[in-house]
C-alpha cells in the first residue's frame, strides 16, 4: 500500500470500527474457539510477492474479530476493563501516523512537553500536591518495577547499579496480602527475591495492619536484614481492598523507607472528590501509579507514575551516552531517563484528546455511574435465592457466591461462572478469597449502561436456576 491509498483504507478502517462498536452488544463477549483454531487459518509461510490490500483487509474482517475476546463490550464485567474512548482511538491513529520515537526532547519536542502538561492536568484532577511530577509508562508493572528498583538503590546507596547485588545486604519490601501480582514480579525482576517480599497480614477490612507492618520492620532489622520500601494498595485486584495510607505511609516516613502506592485501577476514581478520603495521606507517598487505560477511557497502554522526587528514580534508571546528549539544551526533560525503556510512544496525545473531549465532568459522571450501579447490582444479587455477597462493593467491584443447599458452594460457584462465560451475554471472572471460590463483578467499561447491568443480573439468575 502506498501513501496515496492511505486515506481510502483509513476511511474503510474507521467505518469498520464504528460498525464494530455499534454492534458489540449483539456479539458474544468471548469467541467460541479452542487453542489453535485461529492459527490453522494462517498460512505457515510468508508470501513471496505482495498481496492486494483488498485481500488483507478482507481476511482481517473474516478471521480476526470472531476470534477475539471483546474488551470493549458494554457487558464486560471481568478483570478490570481496558478502555478505549473514540477520542483516544483517534489520537492513537494520529500518533501512529507521526510514528515518532519519543525518547528525548530533541526527538519529540511536542510529545515531551505535552506529556509534561498531561501529567500536571491529571495531577490536578486527582488533587495530588503540586510538588509531584510524573511520567507516562506503558503499564503499572513497569511503573512498579521502576519504583522497586529505586527502593533497592536508595537502600544500597546506589551501589547495586554499579557493583551488582552479589554480597549486598538482604533487602526487604513490605506489602499487603491484597496487592497485585505485579508487585511480586517487580521484586523478582529487581533481584530482591520473592522470599524477601513480606506480605503483611490485613485487618478485618482487608487493609494492611499498621501494627504488623511496624513489627515486621523491627524484626527484620533485629535479624540483620535491611528494610527498603513499602508498597501500599488502593483498590486491590482481587476484591478492591485499600490500605489506610495515612497510617502506612507515616510508618514509611518514620522508618526512612521509600514508598509506592499501587492505585492502578482505583486511582481513576480520585477525579471525584467524594472518594478521595479512601486514599487519605497520599501526599506522603514517594511514588504513585494509576492507569488511565483501566477506567478513565484512554486506550491501552497508558500508565501514569507520579513521583515526589524524580531525581531518585532518574539516578537509578538513567544512562546518558554521548550519542543521546542534547548538545544545545541543558535544562530539558528526557522522559526515557525516568523509565526502563529507551524507546517511548507518543502516549500523551490520547490523554489530551480524551480529557478535552469529555471534560472532567463527563469522566466523573461515568465513574460515579459505575460505582452506583455496582452497589445496586450487589443488592439485587443478594436478594436472589441461594446467593451471598462475600465482599461488599469497593469502588465498582464486589464478589459473590452461589450456595444452593445440599451442594458444595465452591463447586456450584465454579459451575455458574463457567456457564455464564460459555453463554456469552456477559463476562465475569473469579478469585479465591479467604479460601473460598468467588465470582468478581466489576463495572468499568466505558460504554456500559444501566440496562447492561440489569441484563447481567437476569443472566446470573437464569443460569443459576438451570444448575439446580
Amino acid at each position: 500500500m502506498q501513501y496515496d491509498e492511505l486515506p481510502i483504507w483509513s476511511a474503510k478502517a474507521a467505518a469498520w470500527a464504528a460498525e464494530y462498536h455499534a454492534t458489540l452488544r449483539e456479539r458474544p463477549i468471548r469467541p467460541n474457539v479452542t487453542p489453535g483454531d485461529f492459527l490453522k487459518q494462517i498460512p505457515t509461510a510468508p508470501p513471496q510477492s505482495a498481496e492486494p490490500f483488498e485481500n488483507i483487509f478482507a481476511d482481517f474482517v473474516k478471521l480476526v474479530p470472531d476470534s477475539m475476546t471483546h474488551w470493549q463490550h458494554p457487558r464486560f464485567f471481568a478483570y478490570f476493563s481496558s478502555n478505549a474512548s473514540p477520542a483516544s482511538m483517534l489520537a492513537e491513529q494520529l500518533a501512529n501516523a507521526i510514528s515518532a520515537q519519543c525518547m528525548l526532547w530533541q526527538t519529540s519536542p511536542a510529545a515531551t512537553e505535552l506529556e509534561t502538561a498531561m501529567i500536571d492536568w491529571l495531577r490536578q484532577a486527582l488533587a495530588i500536591p503540586d510538588n509531584f511530577k510524573g511520567v507516562i509508562q506503558d503499564t503499572a508493572t513497569s511503573s512498579t518495577l521502576s519504583a522497586v528498583l529505586t527502593m533497592r538503590e536508595k537502600a544500597l546507596d546506589w551501589r547495586g547499579i554499579e557493583e551488582g547485588l552479589s554480597g549486598m545486604p538482604t533487602l526487604r519490601i513490605y506489602a499487603s496480602e491484597q496487592t497485585h501480582s505485579s508487585i511480586d514480579k517487580a521484586i523478582r525482576l529487581a533481584g530482591i527475591g520473592q522470599n524477601n517480599l513480606v506480605k503483611v497480614k490485613t485487618d478485618s477490612d482487608w487493609a494492611m495492619c499498621p501494627t504488623s507492618l511496624q513489627s515486621a520492620i523491627e524484626t527484620d532489622r533485629a535479624n540483620g536484614l535491611v528494610p527498603a520500601g513499602i508498597i501500599g494498595c488502593i483498590g486491590g485486584t482481587s476484591i478492591g481492598a485499600s490500605d489506610h495510607l495515612d497510617q502506612i505511609l507515616k510508618i514509611a516516613q518514620q522508618n526512612n523507607l521509600y514508598s509506592h502506592v499501587d492505585a492502578a485501577w482505583a486511582g481513576s476514581a480520585m477525579i471525584c472528590p467524594e472518594f478521595r478520603s479512601i486514599w487519605k495521606g497520599i501526599e506522603m507517598a514517594d511514588s504513585i501509579v494509576f492507569n488511565p487505560h483501566k477506567w478513565l477511557g484512554a486506550n491501552f497502554d497508558c500508565s501514569i507514575q507520579f513521583l515526589k522526587e524524580p531525581k531518585d528514580q532518574i539516578k537509578t534508571l538513567a544512562i546518558k551516552p554521548s550519542y543521546l546528549e542534547t548538545l544545545e539544551q541543558d535544562r530539558i526533560v528526557n522522559y526515557s531517563e525516568w523509565c526502563i525503556p529507551l524507546g517511548r510512544r507518543f502516549r500523551a496525545l490520547k490523554l489530551w484528546f480524551l480529557i478535552r473531549s469529555h471534560g472532567l465532568n463527563g469522566l466523573q459522571e461515568k465513574i460515579r455511574n459505575h460505582i452506583e450501579w455496582a452497589g445496586l447490582a450487589a443488592n439485587e444479587i443478594e436478594k436472589l435465592e441461594n446467593f451471598s455477597i462475600v465482599t461488599p462493593p469497593m469502588f465498582s467491584l464486589f464478589t459473590f457466591r452461589f450456595e444452593p443447599p445440599g451442594h458444595d458452594a465452591d463447586t456450584k460457584t465454579r459451575e455458574l461462572i463457567e456457564a455464564i462465560n460459555a453463554d456469552g451475554r456477559i463476562y465475569l471472572t473469579q478469585t479465591l478469597h479467604e479460601g473460598k471460590f468467588v465470582i468478581r463483578f466489576t463495572i468499568g467499561q466505558f460504554d456500559t449502561e444501566k440496562p447492561d447491568v440489569d441484563m447481567a443480573i437476569s443472566v446470573i439468575q437464569e443460569l443459576a436456576k438451570s444448575l439446580i
